[in-house]
């Protein structure tokens, strides 16, 4: 990571969090404001103007410019990180955890001792990508893409209307209105090509997206196999009550919810000591399998 270009280091913590907020923001959106840094941090406007401007001035001078068609800035043709990685994962983490500022920076490397923690590989999504689709995402508005998937390597045109990013425990991908299928589909964020380019509202939106917006509730239970003793150990790990484990979902996220937990209902079972856990109402789970 490239050592910032002022004089004292290193940089109050508090500061140093704003300051990367800047950098993702900015890089990943294409638009920052003094609001971004208010609502985030609960400073004031005076607090945040103030963080910007010293960020242009001491962090990184050539990375924002202020545009007044915009009201805020965006990133210079120049623009190289300076107190991160420019990861498309820094920023998509960064949404996963909006809820909770304390693990917001989670992925800033603090070097602490005793722990090791296991990084999925980094998937190739760029900034001029990501930034349509989440422009789109939030003015519902159609979206001109070229996507390619496994069944289909080449460059395939369509037009969608994507209304939210999903992260499944192993990669990105954006849910949408597929104008080619007449249906809401799920697009994988690093098998889009090209810029994808901005057009006109649409009429599907987050609310016409039922499988979204279902709830389904995945009851977990002890594997049966298991002796009684067995079972009140993986009762205990998993935090179950009752024999239970419910974990309430979007229909549309079971099956990779099933997948993180590494349970596939296509295959036969494993050893009892393997999964340790099953389905207990997989007849309503089914409508939402994949295969």
């Amino acid at each position: 990571m490239p050592q910032p270009t002022q004089n004292k280091w290193p940089i109050r913590w508090d500061q140093l969090l704003r300051y990367r907020y800047i950098e993702i923001i900015v890089l990943w959106e294409g638009r920052l404001t003094t609001r971004h840094l208010c609502d985030t941090f609960g400073i004031g406007r005076q607090q945040a103007s103030k963080d910007i401007n010293k960020y242009i001035r001491e962090i990184g001078p050539d990375n924002l410019e202020y545009d007044k068609h915009l009201k805020g800035y965006k990133p210079t043709t120049d623009f190289v990180p300076q107190l991160t990685q420019g990861l498309a994962d820094e920023y998509l983490n960064l949404m996963a955890r909006n809820n909770e500022l304390s693990n917001v920076f989670e992925s800033l490397s603090l070097n602490v001792a005793n722990v090791e923690s296991l990084s999925i590989p980094v998937r190739d999504v760029r900034p001029e990508v990501l930034r349509p689709i989440m422009q789109a995402a939030r003015q519902r508005r159609r979206l001109d893409v070229n996507y390619v998937s496994v069944a289909n390597p080449d460059y395939e045109g369509r037009i969608i209307v994507p209304h939210t990013l999903v992260h499944t425990g192993l990669r990105w991908h954006v849910r949408a209105w597929c104008e080619k299928n007449l249906e809401y589909r799920d697009f994988v964020l690093s098998r889009f090509r090209d810029i994808p380019d901005i057009m006109d509202e649409s009429e599907h939106s987050v609310e016409g997206d039922t499988a979204w917006n279902t709830r389904v509730t995945i009851c977990l239970v002890p594997d049966a196999r298991l002796s009684k003793d067995q079972q009140r150990v993986i009762e205990r790990d998993y935090g179950m009550e009752d024999g239970v484990l419910r974990v309430t979902t979007r229909a549309k996220l079971v099956h990779y919810a099933l997948k993180l937990l590494q349970i596939d209902l296509q295959l036969a079972p494993m050893e009892p000591t393997a999964q340790q856990i099953t389905v207990q109402n997989r007849a309503e789970l089914e409508p939402w399998l994949f295969g």
